[in-house]
């Protein structure tokens, strides 16, 4: 059930995108003046609306949408180390403590999809099975190796995106300079005054797609920096709580 949510509301995010780039798309075409027009959308284009610059802007808001979830995900996943999962007081935990501990994890909402109660389920099921402290800290640490490999899988759609963008915007270059050429080719058009107008203006419309390319990348490759960090901060501290108030706390009380 939670994966069905979660596929839908990924889903709901994507549909959103595409839309608010749509919506984003028609202000810029009638409020922008002819130049910016020219630039941000190649509103010249006999093809327009499906031009290069238009596909980016689609692709810079779906990625926007990948990292509102991941920001999201990374907000569930510290909002866990406030929601008791374990004593913090001084008690040793006993046997009998880490069965109710387990027991109540197993009722709470994220206790299948979040770092946190995952990581605190396979420590107490390691130690109850060995009693010995040091495979219960082997657990603990594998689970962080592979909840940090997760991490980074989950981000693997948003370093697509930031690889696609900038490969557009070299498409729309290389476009350009091919529309120019053959512009320039027809021996009509070189008799033409405003011969080298054109030729250059095409050119330079086939340029700034790789630039604004590049801004729309950097500014992606920003957000999923600082939302990544997020996230990984968020597991490091989980790591950090099931130290402090589970792994340090066993044996004695056993």
């Amino acid at each position: 059930m939670n994966k069905q949510y979660g596929a839908l509301r990924r889903l709901v995010v994507f549909l959103l995108a595409i839309l608010a780039a749509i919506v984003l798309i028609g202000i810029m075409r009638f409020t922008l003046g002819p130049t910016l027009q020219e630039i941000l959308l190649d509103a010249d284009a006999t093809f327009w609306p499906f031009t290069i610059q238009n596909i980016m802007w689609v692709a810079l808001f779906i990625g926007f949408g990948e990292l509102f979830l991941r920001w999201s995900a990374a907000s569930d996943e510290q909002s866990q180390l406030n929601r008791g999962y374990l004593p913090t007081d001084d008690r040793q935990l006993d046997m009998d403590m880490l069965g109710k501990i387990k027991d109540s994890i197993a009722n709470r909402r994220f206790a299948k999809e979040a770092f946190l109660p995952r990581m605190i389920t396979r420590t107490i099921d390691q130690y109850r099975v060995s009693g010995k402290e040091d495979q219960a800290i082997s657990v603990l640490n594998s689970s962080l190796e592979l909840y940090m490999h997760e991490i980074d899988l989950r981000y693997s759609i948003l370093r697509y995106l930031t690889w696609l963008i900038p490969s557009l915007g070299f498409i729309g270059t290389v476009m350009g300079i091919m529309f120019a050429l053959q512009y320039a080719g027809v021996p009509a058009n070189a008799e033409s005054e405003d011969f080298l107008y054109q030729v250059t203006q095409r050119l330079g419309v086939a340029f700034t797609t790789t630039l604004l390319a590049l801004i729309m990348s950097a500014v992606l490759v920003l957000i999923q920096s600082i939302i990544q960090s997020k996230e990984e901060r968020a597991l490091n501290e989980a790591g950090q709580y099931c130290l402090d108030n589970l792994i340090l706390r066993l044996g004695k009380g056993a």
